[in-house]
């Protein structure tokens, strides 16, 4: 007896009323994804919890900065990282996720542009070189390996700047990006509910 083929499995092109939602459902891994993961297996069950998912005042600033951190701190598994911190501090594990792809290949030359000014400020690397040592390395091959351990060392000092740096800015900025969010939300509501309020009593 032949088996009729089953039928393929509907699409769900459901979306969000917010484009960040849609972006952030698209880059990051499911709640069941976490739980499966090999790396995570000690703790992948908890990645289940609902609270870890949800969009709160108070787990969308952790998210952000967790992520940030996580992007900086490491050059690879950022999103298990931010995933795992994310546990502890009841973060928000998409949003964390998000916003390790701050650093990506694409944005590698950028960052690292970024760090090395950083770094360099913070070092003040020229400044710290005898000008006696200065001209004894200043050619052939002893400058070129000066000038790498210069920027590689600079470039490193600003990576780890950043990776507390930014946090912190995340932080305040989606913290401030969330309550006037939320404060819009609640005005369109109220002007609803006083329209409709003016509707029923035009109408009486």
């Amino acid at each position: 007896m032949s088996m009729a083929p089953k039928p393929p499995k509907p699409t769900i092109s459901a979306r969000s009323k917010t484009w960040a939602m849609d972006l952030i459902r698209k880059n990051t891994p499911t709640r069941e994804e976490m739980a499966e993961n090999k790396y995570l297996a000690p703790i992948a069950h908890r990645f289940l919890s609902p609270e870890l998912w949800r969009f709160t005042r108070r787990s969308v600033p952790r998210g952000v900065a967790l992520g940030l951190f996580a992007a900086f701190i490491i050059p690879i598994g950022q999103i298990f990282l931010s995933a795992f911190l994310a546990l502890p501090t009841r973060a928000n594990v998409p949003l964390a996720a998000l916003m390790t792809f701050v650093t990506n290949p694409f944005t590698l030359p950028f960052w690292m542009a970024i760090a090395y000014k950083i770094g360099e400020f913070a070092l003040r690397v020229d400044a710290s070189v005898p000008a006696m040592a200065a001209t004894k390395v200043n050619s052939g091959t002893w400058a070129f390996l000066t000038d790498a351990y210069e920027v590689a060392g600079a470039t490193v000092v600003g990576y780890l700047v950043l990776s507390f740096a930014t946090p912190v800015i995340g932080y305040v900025l989606s913290g401030w990006v969330w309550r006037a969010v939320v404060s819009r939300k609640r005005a369109r509501r109220l002007k609803v509910m006083e329209a409709r309020l003016d509707q029923r009593l035009g109408t009486q």
